[in-house]
């Protein structure tokens, strides 16, 4: 008689392979259109809430309690074929009450992948069958050998109304991405759309990146999404979204990134803190239609601070970690040094828009307070036909991130150092480094074109060579006139009065 140990291997190999039935080869016809079918129909019935079919049981789970159910390895998607992609999925729980619907395309057509509780390691969890029953998937993970030849790491994950996050060679998960924002930080309240249906793409044996589909829906906005994603140092997904409008909107925002600021070199942490820095990202920068570089340093906020970047065909945006030094962070469990920058470049005519940065005052590093998307300044009417059609990549970087091509910001410092400083002064120190001042010597003719708003006075500047980092560093001071109100600033090098730079851009929020 076979030992029980032996008989559950045989059990999770039949699941296995019945996971896998179907996966005959390479995707039939199936395509972005026929999602966009589907959104079309959808936008024209009214909204249904999903339903949560999951148990009180499931429901109860804590963060902790459900990440201790993990799906079973031998049971992964693809993995008993020797396929370049393994697929495993998450289960419903929590605050992840409402399954999803997940399908793979092959050669023999579309079909669903079945939930079973057999498919799942549910750990310390104690659940009764019947706790069970109506459950389902709430994501899923892909995984591809990205790292190593021999081991498949996670590259990319879809988890919660329509988050997702990447990661390239050598990084650690960080922000996220979404596939829509709606009315973020409007007063009215934001609206999150769900990704209610996927599709993932048979892929053949010499694929070198996977194809992901996604129907959205939510009270005002339906749509349709094909993602493809080729891991790699920078792993990228090349996302195509067609969305149609139920009713109006009026915070639309295209390609949303999602991150964490909690304290950095221009914000000192609220409290005593071995660490030096805490953040997923550390800056906003924004490649202008008209060929501008601009960065913007994030923060922490006291009040609720958004703001917008006006442009003409956006060439790129993203929420970036540029200080790669572990010395700087001192955090070896959460390794921000490690954690991606998101690059987001647009394809085709986005027409005119601002890239909206929106900083939420958090009392912690637990929660995602930095938003950054692109908001259209003509949007949709509801109830059309044609859909809003764009098509953008998203870059998952670390060691080949975009970047001006002369000079950048390294770092941001905020603070007075020796010497007197006046009443409602703040001094900043901002390096900057890059090819285009790296063969000057300290007699280069290198001048700083600052401006403030009319709630800003430059009290003092300086520019001067930086030896250490080969770059050139600007030091300035400024008054905050009417603290109730923020001081905007921007800063940018010449050499021989012709830029160099790109556009160092800071808000100093009101103080009142």
């Amino acid at each position: 008689m076979p030992s029980p140990a032996r008989v559950r291997a045989v059990a999770h190999l039949l699941i296995a392979l019945a996971v896998c039935a179907g996966a005959a080869g390479p995707a039939a016809a199936f395509g972005l259109q026929d999602v966009t079918e589907r959104a079309r129909e959808l936008a024209a019935e009214p909204y249904a809430a999903p339903e949560a079919t999951i148990s009180d049981a499931l429901a109860g789970l804590d963060y902790d309690q459900l990440r201790d159910i993990r799906y079973r390895p031998e049971s992964m998607l693809w993995r008993a074929t020797g396929l370049p992609f393994e697929v495993a999925f998450f289960h419903a729980g929590s605050q992840y009450r409402a399954p999803i619907r997940i399908n793979e395309v092959s050669a023999s057509g579309v079909r669903e992948i079945r939930y079973a509780p057999s498919l799942f390691d549910y750990g310390r969890n104690r659940l009764a069958p019947e706790a069970l029953e109506g459950a389902g998937f709430s994501g899923f993970r892909v995984h591809a050998a990205m790292n190593t030849p021999d081991y498949k790491d996670e590259v990319f994950s879809f988890l919660g109304a329509t988050y997702f996050r990447g990661i390239g060679r050598d990084q650690r998960y960080g922000l996220s991405a979404r596939g829509l924002a709606l009315d973020t930080a409007e007063p009215s309240g934001e609206e999150f759309p769900q990704f209610r249906e996927f599709w993932l793409e048979h892929p053949a044996r010499e694929s070198e990146a996977i194809t992901v589909y996604a129907l959205m829906d939510s009270r005002r906005v339906t749509g349709a999404y094909r993602f493809v994603v080729r891991p790699g140092a920078s792993t990228v997904m090349e996302v195509s979204a067609r969305l149609f409008l139920r009713e109006p909107v009026r915070v639309l925002g295209i390609a949303p990134l999602t991150s964490m600021f909690f304290f950095g070199d221009n914000q000192p942490p609220p409290r005593e803190d071995y660490r030096p820095a805490v953040h997923d990202s550390e800056g906003l920068s924004v490649h202008a239609g008209s060929d501008e570089w601009l960065w913007r340093p994030l923060v922490d906020p006291v009040h609720l601070q958004v703001s917008s970047f006006s442009t003409t065909n956006p060439r790129g945006f993203g929420l970036m970690q540029r200080d790669r030094a572990f010395s700087h962070y001192q955090d070896l469990e959460a390794r921000y040094e490690l954690r991606p920058s998101a690059w987001v470049e647009p394809r085709g005519d986005w027409g005119e828009g601002v890239v909206r940065l929106v900083e939420i005052p958090s009392p912690d590093e637990t929660n995602d307070n930095v938003v950054v998307f692109w908001m259209p300044r003509a949007l949709p009417d509801a109830g059309a036909e044609e859909p809003l059609a764009l098509d953008y990549s998203i870059s998952w970087q670390m060691q080949e991130e975009a970047r001006p091509p002369d000079a950048w910001v390294l770092q941001t410092r905020r603070g007075t150092g020796y010497g007197p400083v006046g009443e409602n002064e703040h001094a900043f120190t901002v390096d900057f480094v890059g090819p285009a001042l790296e063969p000057l010597d300290a007699e280069a003719h290198v001048s700083a074109d600052l401006w403030t708003n009319d709630n800003g006075q430059i009290v003092a500047q300086n520019v001067y060579r930086n030896e250490v980092t080969g770059g050139w560093r600007l030091h300035l001071r400024v008054r905050h006139l009417d603290l109730a109100r923020p001081v905007e600033m921007r800063g940018l090098l010449r050499l021989d009065g012709e830029q160099v730079s790109e556009t160092w851009s800071y808000l100093l929020p009101r103080q009142q």
